[in-house]
């Protein structure tokens, strides 16, 4: 097992920066994913410390030593590419054999190490197929197996299942994810997809326009996004813009308690997780509560839970825009919500977004959401 430590690692290109200033440490073992919208810096950055871009600026250490003025070939990594980028006039055997023969292995253990490869893929017997004959799923087993017959001490992985179908990318990554434990390779993962990153990494780093916003493990990462980027790139989220009134949080014609240590000076904005929404039937509605009233215009079974989309009047400036930002709420499969329907929502749980370091989470127990038209009656 190995570390790595990405220190100040930068590449300019003309006229733009792709990855500016990017620290990150990777333990022995670890499996991280580097998370990201298209064009945020991430398989620059992972090609990078695989050796296939020069850094303009920064370090790439390996085990402590500095590895930047090391080829890729002489690098102690290993990369699995998005595209499988095997030979097609080679057999897999001669795929995975390549890198071994350049390094002058002796034959007998090129055999060996090849055939353990492959059991270690789930491939035994493919040797004397040709890339053609292979489905998308087996050659990216191929290019995973061609990486490590090298023994690399750091693994990288950019972006390799994208290409396959819904159902083979689940199986795939759970097998990855059996075979890094299995092996204890240290690996970094490059992905757009959240689902992949949540299910596979230790710790998830996201990026954005080159920067690294969060670095955290899964769970942290989404139940308390440090930024606003990652409070709407991670998973779903209600965001609203707000402007504050006394020690209230004005959204639309609603109000929320705000929260102690916020400057009235700060923009503000609120983030509210789907199933931190507490529906309420109108027969259960408390005596003297206000809370946010809507429609529902559709609600989803998806299998396990139901996706609900509620329009709120008087949460944005007009109907066009309440209709066009409907809140997205999770409730059990079992729920009565149907379209058409009257709501009523009470957000149990949610995030301030200001000008300080850290969103500061909000639990609604007691607390009641106030209609301002309600009031003014």
């Amino acid at each position: 097992m190995s570390t790595l430590e990405l220190v100040g690692l930068t590449k300019k290109f003309t006229g733009v920066t792709a990855v500016n200033d990017v620290n990150l440490s990777v333990g022995d073992g670890e499996f991280v994913c580097i998370l990201g919208p298209s064009g945020c810096g991430k398989s620059t950055t992972l090609r990078m410390i695989g050796g296939f871009e020069e850094a303009t600026a920064g370090d790439v250490r390996i085990d402590g030593k500095s590895v930047v003025d090391i080829p890729p070939n002489h690098r102690p990594t290993a990369m699995v590419f998005q595209k499988y980028t095997l030979w097609p006039h080679m057999r897999v055997y001669d795929n995975i054999a390549f890198g071994l023969r350049l390094r002058h292995t002796l034959k007998e253990e090129i055999d060996r190490e090849v055939k353990s490869s492959l059991e270690m893929v789930g491939l035994s017997g493919y040797e004397r197929r040709y890339p053609a004959q292979l489905s998308g799923g087996e050659q990216q087993r191929v290019a995973l197996a061609r990486a490590l017959v090298l023994k690399p001490k750091i693994l990288l992985l950019d972006e390799p299942f994208s290409n396959l179908d819904a159902q083979l990318r689940v199986r795939l990554r759970e097998e990855l994810h059996a075979i890094q434990r299995r092996i204890q390779i240290t690996a970094i993962f490059v992905t757009h997809d959240q689902e992949e990153a949540l299910s596979l990494a230790d710790r998830i780093a996201v990026m954005s326009a080159g920067h690294l916003e969060q670095i955290d493990i899964p769970s942290r990462i989404y139940a308390h996004p440090r930024t606003l980027f990652v409070a709407d790139f991670i998973g779903v989220m209600n965001i609203f813009s707000t402007r504050r009134e006394g020690n209230m949080l004005h959204i639309g014609q609603y109000a929320i308690s705000a929260p102690g240590g916020l400057d009235s000076t700060e923009k503000i904005n609120i983030a509210v997780r789907p199933e931190d929404f507490l529906p309420i039937e109108p027969d259960q509605v408390p005596n003297n509560s206000f809370l946010w009233q809507g429609t529902i215009d559709q609600s989803i079974d998806l299998g396990h839970y139901r996706k609900v989309l509620v329009v709120v009047p008087g949460l944005y400036p007009d109907e066009a825009t309440a209709i066009s930002h409907r809140l997205k709420i999770y409730t059990p499969k079992a729920s009565e919500l149907k379209e058409g329907a009257r709501i009523w929502l009470y957000p149990t749980r949610y995030l301030v977004y200001s000008d300080r370091e850290e969103p500061i989470e909000v639990h609604n127990q007691a607390m009641k959401t106030v209609n301002l038209n309600e009031l003014q009656r």
